[in-house]
């Protein structure tokens, strides 16, 4: 059976991750066994290829606007996945945040967790953090290619900043040359903007002969209206007629549930016309059960989704390959 580095690795379509914030730093230890086990009892009967755990920051240089939630640090990921989840069978990807880090100290962290060999590197979230400590992502990058090869690493795309930019896709493929196998994105709300960035894609792959690399798209329901004003406030563009949908919707979740599927089938579609490896990945923003079990059933939604069309790619190719 393939690791996910050698199903990442062969760039194959289709693959699916399931992603969850660890627990807050203040949680008693007793209550963390507790969430663990419910965690581990969930995961583990899900059809994923891979679990990511996240590593939040507190992004208040980001914005000026006022954070929905308030900050609170939580569990380090690594920690959180080493001592709780060790029984979770399908296999872990690190969140690392480089914000208020050294050359010294982050290769010193990547030292004492080279057990975990599956890691995303997220940047800073203003200039003035990187100003700090004079360590960049791109600083990131080189240390693990000087360093740590062996460590697969991912990358974070944002679609919407394609909108205003216009080169999202040469940032991936900038981050490619850097060392990174796959991307995952931020949450998408709007399927136009990760369309225009595949399209961007795919064409400037076949002008310069660079290989495609897949990208997960991140798809996570929404609850209440706090949930959707937490999304806006982190940089998640919801256009303005699903906005109205979502607000004034007798069952907010039920909404962006099907909301979420329909996007997935429609970047589904869109890759598979472009032969372009895309995955999805399912996360919960709240850690709410409503809006949890509103995750679970997007991912056994879309696993579905992605069974029939490695049936559908089976068929095509068996067609083709037919003398008759």
């Amino acid at each position: 059976m393939k690791s996910l580095k050698e199903k990442i690795e062969a760039r194959e379509h289709g693959l699916l991750l399931y992603s969850f914030t660890p627990p807050k730093i203040t949680t008693e230890k007793e209550k963390l066994q507790t969430i663990a086990e419910k965690q581990i009892n969930r995961i583990n009967n899900l059809a994923i290829d891979g679990l990511i755990l996240y590593d939040i920051q507190d992004e208040s240089h980001r914005t000026n606007e006022q954070r929905t939630f308030p900050f609170i640090q939580t569990v380090p990921p690594e920690e959180y996945f080493r001592h709780y989840l060790n029984s979770i069978k399908a296999p872990s990807i690190i969140y690392k945040s480089i914000a208020n880090q050294t050359k010294e100290s982050f290769n010193e962290w990547l030292c004492n967790n080279k057990d975990l060999e599956n890691f995303v590197f997220v940047g800073a979230s203003s200039s003035a953090q990187v100003a700090e400590t004079n360590f960049a992502l791109t600083d990131a990058y080189d240390l693990r290619k000087e360093l740590h090869q062996h460590l697969m690493l991912g990358g974070i795309t944002i679609p919407e900043r394609h909108s205003k930019k216009g080169d999202e896709h040469k940032r991936i493929f900038s981050k490619t040359e850097k060392g990174c196998s796959f991307f995952v994105s931020q949450c998408v709300y709007n399927v136009y903007e990760s369309k225009n960035l595949l399209s961007d894609y795919h064409y400037d792959s076949i002008d310069n002969n660079y290989e495609l690399k897949p990208i997960f798209f991140t798809l996570s329901p929404c609850g209440s209206i706090k949930t959707l004003e937490f999304m806006k406030w982190l940089g998640i563009e919801v256009p303005k007629w699903l906005y109205n949908d979502l607000k004034h919707a007798k069952d907010i979740l039920e909404t962006s549930v099907r909301t979420s599927i329909l996007i997935a089938d429609e970047i589904l579609e869109f890759a598979a016309q472009k032969q372009i490896p895309v995955g999805f990945n399912i996360e919960s923003i709240s850690n709410k059960k409503d809006e949890i079990d509103a995750a679970t059933e997007i991912l056994t939604v879309v696993a579905g989704r992605l069974k029939q069309a490695r049936k559908k790619t089976t068929v095509e190719t068996v067609a083709e390959a037919s003398p008759l």
